[in-house]
Formats: C-alpha cells, structure tokens, sequence
C-alpha cells in the first residue's frame, strides 16, 4: 500500500519505522508544517516532503494516510483524507471531542473507508499477554479494574500544544487518560456510569493536569487515575477477578521495564501462585500497524477501531461534565 504521513514528530517516526520494519507497504510522502521536518523523516524513507498537507493528499494517490498532529487539526486532516480514498490511522484521541469523533466516522462510513485509532498500548505485550490470559478465564470474573498512568512534564511544558485548550480539547484526560479508559473498554466491555473530577494542581495552565475517575458497569468497577504532577513515570493497570489478578507495570524505557504478574487465588485463600512475565521489547507500533493493514485486507477484525476512538471520548466528554456537575452521570 501507498502510505502518506502528516504529522513528523515523534509519533509520525514510530509509524514510519514500524511500516518499514512490516516491509510490505511503501512511504511516498510526508507533510508538516515545519517543512525541515518533514524533509529528515522523508529523506529517511526516500520520499516526497510537503509543507502543506493539503497538497499531499492532492497531489499524491495513497491508499492509507497516518495522521499524527495536534488534537485541533484531527478533524479536518481526517475527512479530507477519507474523502480522497484513503484509509485512515489516527492518533488518540480520536478528536478532540465525541461529536469531532463521530463527524470523522460519519465520513468514513459515507466513502466507505476503514479507520484505525491509534491505542497502541493494546498492542504492547504485557497486555497482550494479559488479554490471553484473560480469554482463557483463568482469573474468573473481573471484579475490578485500577489503572495510573502519568509523569512530571517538562521545563516550559505551560507553553505546550498539550496544554492549550483550543489546541488540545483538554488536557492530561485526554493525553493519557484515554489509554487507560481504551484498556478498560478493551478489557471488560462498555461501561454505563462515570464519576470524574478533573484539576489543574500545579502547572499554570487552562486544562486540568490531573484526573480522577471512577466508571462502572453491571459487573466492573474501574477507578484510574492519570497525571502530570506524578514526577516519575508511572504505568500500573491492574486487573482482579474471582480467581486471581493481573498486574501490568512499566511500558519500557523510563516507565520502566514492562512487566505482567499473573496471580492466581488458591482454593484455600491465602498466598496465591504467581508468575512474572518480563518483556525487553516494545513491538507495539509494528503489531498495530499489522493489524491495520490486515483489516484492509480482510485478514483478521481491527482491534482499536473508530468506534473505539468514539466510545473512549464520550466517555472524558461526560468525565468533564461530571466533574463541573460533582455528580454520577449516565453514559
């Protein structure tokens, strides 16, 4: 497949060097704003740079565009894309809202193109050890779900795309909370209540550098909580059932080495047996886009889809309501 990329930051490098490690599709060209940007990334993968993305799709016949830009420039990028022909990829979140979300799915629907999200932590391989070990029933009954995900920021973070609300949407919620609202979904089905409260604690900024919430469904309880006051990177994603539990820590690199602790409960209660998995690599970017491209293809059912996207941001719309109301609000 032909594959355009807009968006050459650190995103846009991780998808074009997981589609040249699957050595099956061909880059032909890459656009950003910042025209020296996307001249390193394209001289990288021998292809075209733009400055204007627009001309990119104009100019160029793509069978699938990547999209990995600011949360403001989604929308439009995405239907102009869909509107060409193309498949899309896009980075979480999936808009900046549910109704951007649900405008980019109608489009697709309409030109009869596929979209992926991109929820690449369900690619990493202690969750998708984790999910195994899931479908096999092994833990029993999920009871319930605790999820933390954050860091510290940056010097000069304030001043970041991530933290203007026009740009963003909103903040730490929507950077990495919905990972963690995506692993929940993906874990144990949609959920039908959510109590948020968001804040901003310490970065003098215009959204909320910390989030709390609690979601549940007719079986689950999930209660996460993702931030940018948390000083060293944290990933925990700990799921506890009937029979046992499932404990993922770190992603890799300064999260710390990824790591799935699968316990299992002893008929006799007491110490439960316990087994560590330890992972060294990070394969996630290259095993989502494969599922991609075999969804294009009919090979197998994409796993982080548009509805997804769309599920996960009604979700924080309804996170950020709760949070102004101080009340359990129906999802």
């Amino acid at each position: 497949m032909n594959v355009g990329i807009i968006g050459a930051g650190l995103i846009g490098h991780k998808r074009a060097q997981s589609i040249k490690k699957a050595k099956k599709d061909r880059i032909v060209a890459v656009a950003d704003i910042d025209l020296k940007k996307a001249q390193e990334l394209a001289s990288t993968y021998s292809c075209k740079a733009y400055s204007d993305w627009q001309k990119l799709l104009k100019l160029e016949k793509l069978d699938v565009v990547i999209i990995a830009v600011p949360n403001q420039f989604i929308k439009p990028i995405a239907l102009s894309a869909l509107r060409s022909g193309a498949h899309i990829l896009c980075e979480k979140p999936f808009g900046r809202n549910s109704k951007e979300s649900q405008e980019i799915l109608n489009t697709a629907k309409k030109f009869k193109r596929m979209i992926k999200v991109g929820f690449n932590h369900r690619f990493h391989p202690a969750i998708l050890k984790a999910k195994g070990i899931l479908d096999t029933e092994s833990i029993g009954q999920i009871l319930f779900i605790r999820g933390h995900y954050g860091h510290g920021g940056r010097l000069g973070m304030e001043k970041e795309w991530r933290t203007n609300k026009e740009i963003c949407g909103g903040g730490e919620l929507l950077d990495q909370g919905v990972h963690l609202i995506d692993l929940c979904r993906y874990f144990s089905g949609d959920f039908k209540e959510v109590f948020g409260i968001v804040s901003t604690s310490f970065w003098n900024i215009d959204v909320e550098d910390n989030a709390y919430i609690t979601m549940r469904n007719d079986r689950v309880v999930a209660q996460l909580h993702a931030s940018w006051t948390n000083w060293k990177n944290i990933f925990s994603f700990e799921i506890y059932g009937s029979n046992g539990f499932l404990q993922i820590e770190g992603l890799g690199g300064s999260y710390g080495k990824e790591k799935l602790i699968f316990g299992k409960r002893k008929k006799e209660f007491g110490v439960p047996i316990v087994k560590e998995y330890l992972f060294e690599k990070d394969n996630s970017w290259q095993e989502e886009w494969k599922n991609f491209r075999n969804s294009i293809l009919g090979k197998e059912s994409m796993i982080g889809d548009g509805n997804d996207g769309l599920a996960a941001n009604k979700i924080i719309d309804k996170i950020y309501k709760s949070s102004a109301a101080k009340k359990v609000l129906k999802i």
